[in-house]
């Protein structure tokens, strides 16, 4: 799994998605630029914003902290990590991450292996919608590997 093309970009550059409502995601490089290997993104959270609990089944995930601070679930274990701080989240145990501050906070992502940016493609247009249909949100994250458990964080 070796890239067969280098990628320079400035801050705002990459792919642009969405996730749900304030979260916007910018890949540096997917799954497709690097071999299946990796993805890399940046995601921008809400404020008092962040994913549901969910489990990825193949997937490894880290979450490096930008700016903010983030009340971050593992397993059964609750961590708070502030702007430099990193978790590593592996697959198979349940995870979900939380926004603490009034501000737009952020994180840097990386998957491995990557693809990820695929749900991302397909979940952002379901979220914009309104009220998405939580049967199609689940099924959407059993298509890529992954379950949905529960709601998101809270204080």
């Amino acid at each position: 799994m070796s890239s067969s093309k280098f990628i320079v970009l400035t801050p705002q550059e990459g792919l642009r998605l969405q996730s749900g409502p304030g979260r916007d995601l910018i890949f540096k490089v997917t799954g497709e630029d690097t071999g299946g290997a990796f993805d890399y993104f940046i995601v921008e959270v809400a404020p008092h914003g962040g994913p549901p609990l969910h489990v990825h089944h193949m997937q490894e995930e880290t979450i490096h902290v930008l700016k903010g601070k983030f009340k971050v679930r593992i397993g059964d274990e609750i961590f708070y990590c502030n702007e430099g701080d990193f978790a590593y989240l592996p697959s198979k145990v349940p995870h979900a991450f939380l926004n603490m501050t009034d501000e737009t906070a952020e994180i840097i992502v990386v998957y491995t292996p990557g693809g990820g940016h695929k749900f991302y493609e397909e979940l952002g247009p379901l979220m914009r919608s309104g009220s998405p249909d939580k049967k199609v949100v689940a099924e959407l994250f059993e298509k890529y590997e992954m379950t949905l458990l529960g709601p998101p964080l809270v204080e």
